[in-house]
């Protein structure tokens, strides 16, 4: 326990200077009321006591997929002038002392808000395995499939969030921009799948009527019901262990939702859109936020396209022009409207790249040091913990993993990561297997 060493109005006539603990220290300010020298400090502890005790959990999640493996290198545990950068030139950022690959002006500009796992590992250097891994917490098993984090965020969390004012209609939890591996609801359910939609710029498919209401109505009332009766003809068990009449009331309550506005960024002024640059990525960030503040769990946004075995350079300067301003720009928009402390950010991929550069210009695969940068929802700001070895090794001190990864998120969400659900095989299964980086932890 930390101690605060307090000395009393004597102590320069050398007769004694105690050591008071913290708690301690408000019992005695407690019995002594009357003490002027220690009130204010200890009314100071008190305050900050109450402030650490009423933190609420983080109620959201934003996860910014960087499908393929991004290069730790030209992202955001730059060696300039190492021989493992390859020629890439490094900047400095809001952290004394902290620098990101120079392609990433504007998250060096926001780093203070941002917090760096340099050290993390994968047990995975293939994609698809990689991908699972990263999403779930889990290596793939044969026997089970594991629930992604957002799925676990809808089936832990009420279905209210604190940020909204209201319920929430629409899907609580939404990949936007899909790759070819997206989140699952594994054996929670499909249910908590993540509902999926293209650029943000379009407008959400099937969900518009074509007729009036009246007529719609009665299409809903009688003509689904015959349909429905058909189903159920002769299969009344296997009718009623599905999720048919929920699915079809939700899509109802759905299209009928003002919350449906959230997907629309073109409600948002121009200086906002701007803000996080034009691109699908962008404006697929900007949506996050917009279905963050109606009350959805978790959203993921997608910058796919990271896989560099050759040209790896080029490669990571385009896509970090799409990433630094929207990555950016969230972190920025969601502290202005206050949402950054209710909301963990997280943006990563499933690996990292080699230290060498192959004949081709390229960087393979590399699960063994990488880098996973977090924000907002009690994660503490300003960290860096670890580094890609800067001789190119495997070995890193402070090691960290997926699974660990996932204990702290959920931890951060006021989810217990050591709870056991049951699966429909009636196995008993944690929510996460990790252990808490508490360094990270505000």
């Amino acid at each position: 326990m930390e101690s605060l060493n307090l000395t009393s109005p004597f102590s320069s006539c050398g007769r004694f200077a105690p050591m008071f603990h913290r708690r301690q220290l408000l019992g005695m300010a407690a019995g002594l009321g009357a003490a002027s020298w220690l009130t204010p400090v200890a009314q100071l502890l008190a305050t900050e006591a109450n402030a650490k005790s009423s933190r609420e959990p983080a109620q959201s999640v934003i996860l910014l997929w960087l499908g393929g493996g991004p290069s730790q290198l030209e992202t955001f545990d730059p060696h300039a002038g190492k021989k493992i950068a390859g020629g890439t030139k490094a900047i400095d950022t809001a952290l004394k002392g902290v620098q990101l690959a120079e392609g990433l002006p504007r998250v060096a500009e926001e780093l203070a808000s941002i917090s760096l796992i340099r050290s993390m590992r994968s047990k995975e250097g293939d994609h698809e395995r990689g991908v699972y891994l990263a999403k779930t917490g889990y290596r793939p098993d044969p026997t089970v499939v594991h629930p992604a984090i957002g799925a676990v965020c809808c089936h832990e969390l009420p279905a209210k969030s604190t940020i909204a004012k209201t319920a929430t209609d629409i899907p609580r939890h939404i990949s936007i921009l899909p790759d070819n591996w997206p989140a699952r609801g594994g054996y929670l359910g499909g249910e908590y799948d993540a509902f999926k939609i293209h650029d943000p710029q379009a407008k959400l498919e099937d969900l518009t009527a074509q007729v009036d209401e009246a007529r719609q109505r009665r299409r809903l009332a009688e003509d689904l019901s015959v349909v429905e009766r058909a189903f159920a003809r002769g299969r009344s068990r296997a009718a009623e262990g599905t999720l048919h009449r929920e699915t079809i009331e939700n899509a109802r309550i759905m299209m009928t939702s003002e919350q449906l506005k959230a997907f629309d960024i073109s409600q948002e002024p121009e200086s906002v859109r701007g803000m996080y640059g034009d691109s699908s990525f962008g404006r697929g960030c900007l949506a996050a936020r917009r279905l963050i503040e109606v009350g959805v769990r978790c959203v993921e946004v997608t910058l796919g396209g990271w896989d560099s075995h050759i040209n790896n350079h080029e490669i990571h300067k385009n896509l970090n022009a799409a990433l630094d301003p929207a990555f950016a720009g969230l972190i920025r928009d969601l502290r202005e409207r206050g949402l950054l402390e209710k909301t963990i950010v997280v943006c990563g991929g499933e690996f990292g790249r080699t230290p060498e550069i192959n004949p081709l210009g390229g960087r393979d695969h590399w699960p063994h040091n990488f880098t996973i940068a977090l924000a907002g929802g009690g994660i503490r700001s300003g960290v860096v913990l670890g580094e890609t070895d800067p001789d190119g090794g495997r070995e890193t001190p402070n090691a960290k993993s997926f699974p660990d990864l996932h204990a702290t998120l959920l931890h951060a969400l006021g989810i217990d990561p050591a709870k056991e659900v049951i699966t429909p095989i009636g196995r008993p299964l944690k929510l996460a297997e990790g252990e808490v980086i508490r360094e990270l932890l505000a």
